[in-house]
């Protein structure tokens, strides 16, 4: 490793729910984990989003004693953070770690899925785009508010406005050109439907390298945004009378080569190759047995609506963003399948190994591509398979099905399952204020 030229260094790994969890350290320190290692308490993989320890996990809990494990430093995801004095960054994950963690991490699981299209003789390409809420508030602030009406960057539904955006130029910049900086580059940055919300679309990678850029995405933006006294939100729908926020990955297989997207062939159908046919079967196939893998959370389920520009059943179509796989047909190189399922707030480690190990799945069991593509409103259309339409019914149709554990291996289904489990009781102990306003008085 080339000398860091710097007293601190930050390091990171992603949780469950796919949140950054870190730590700076010194220069000595980095050294060392760079050799050997260096502890995580394990406690990372045994508590919630809002750090409440787990009663229902068997890798991580009280009966563990929650012990370090051993995380190993990815030399490859070096960074320099150019809104931190240029402070050495670094991903790490528990790849190395001879224990059930090893199991459970989401980027390792994006590691071996990654690998086993590799085996098969394929590149897979991915990429995240990603639309988030903008609010002029500061995490204090919305505390003081008890996180009720959020004051929105600005007002009105503008989508695709240059003018909207003067009105934060400074921040919008900083972003375009910072993150850039910081090696997640930035194909395009524009307003979307709705009150302060902008998307942003990264530029295509490996798969695990878009993964990186997209949970360094996420953290990068709220980080900038804190700058600017803003703070960003990629929650799946924040206002029921708003859009939500979506989180498309787009994909393709390429040869081993890397020049050849082998989802691209003239002699077929919309350009579509034999390949490319079996791999959106897989995923058609798998999607109502691994939702929660892309809509983890009690919120997902509120984009996923009629009308929201999110699906709502396993259908797929050419140019058609009322289905849940859009197939963009155009030329060689730009030949893809985009997936339109993840809202902002799933997990890109877990979203995109699912997206690759259910297309990899109709590959490998050389599924026919029988469903019809969908012409005009798939919502309209009852013939496709309706998605589960929560959390627990998700989750219990991932439980019964044995096909999460042939693609991600038993340990990490029973452990995710029951994080979702956990996420739903969470939910349920609660009083909203939907029933205040609708019980208090009147029943």
């Amino acid at each position: 490793m080339k000398e860091i030229n710097h007293q601190r260094t930050r390091i990171a790994i992603t949780d469950i729910d796919g949140v950054l969890r870190g730590k700076y350290i010194n220069a000595d320190k980095l050294k060392k984990a760079t050799e050997n290692g260096f502890g995580f308490c394990n406690v990372v993989f045994g508590w919630d989003i809002k750090d409440v320890c787990y009663e229902n996990s068997k890798v991580s809990g009280w009966h563990t004693g929650y012990p370090d494990a051993i995380a190993k430093v990815d030399l490859n995801t070096k960074r320099e953070i150019p809104w931190d004095e240029n402070t050495p960054f670094f991903l790490a994950d528990f790849s190395e770690a001879q224990s059930e963690i090893q199991a459970v991490c989401p980027r390792t699981l994006l590691k071996k899925i990654r690998q086993q299209c590799l085996d098969l003789g394929y590149q897979p390409f991915f990429s995240n785009e990603y639309e988030w809420f903008n609010f002029r508030e500061t995490p204090q602030s919305l505390s003081d508010k008890n996180y009720t009406q959020p004051q929105p960057l600005t007002p009105d539904m503008f989508g695709y406005s240059l003018l909207r955006m003067s009105l934060n130029q400074a921040y919008i910049n900083d972003l375009f050109e910072q993150l850039t900086q910081f090696q997640v580059p930035i194909e395009g940055l524009h307003t979307e439907t709705g009150d302060g919300v902008y998307e942003a679309a990264i530029v295509y990678s490996d798969i695990l390298e878009a993964a990186d850029r997209a949970i360094l995405f996420k953290t990068s933006v709220k980080e900038i945004a804190y700058r600017h006294q803003i703070m960003a939100s990629f929650m799946a729908k924040w206002n029921a009378n708003l859009p939500g926020c979506s989180g498309h990955i787009h994909q393709s297989l390429w040869d081993v080569e890397k020049k050849k997207n082998l989802f691209y062939n003239t002699d077929n159908q919309y350009n579509i190759s034999q390949l490319m046919q079996h791999y959106i079967a897989g995923q058609l196939h798998c999607l109502p047995h691994i939702l929660p893998m892309l809509a983890p959370t009690i919120n997902s389920y509120k984009r996923l609506v009629v009308g929201s520009w999110a699906s709502v059943s396993a259908s797929w179509g050419i140019e058609n963003r009322t289905t849940a796989l859009r197939v963009i047909p155009y030329e060689e190189n730009s030949m893809r399948l985009e997936t339109r399922v993840p809202g902002a707030d799933a997990n890109p480690y877990l979203a995109m190994a699912a997206s690759l190990a259910s297309g990899l799945y109709g590959i490998r069991h050389q599924l026919l591509l029988e469903i019809e593509p969908t012409h005009g409103n798939e919502y309209e259309n009852s013939k496709n398979q309706a998605l589960p339409k929560n959390l627990w019914t998700a989750t219990q149709a991932m439980k019964s099905s044995p096909i999460a554990q042939e693609l991600f291996g038993e340990t990490f289904t029973d452990h995710f399952l029951r994080t979702r489990e956990w996420e739903w009781q969470q939910y349920e102990q609660q009083v909203s204020d939907w029933e205040l306003k609708r019980y208090f008085e009147l029943i």
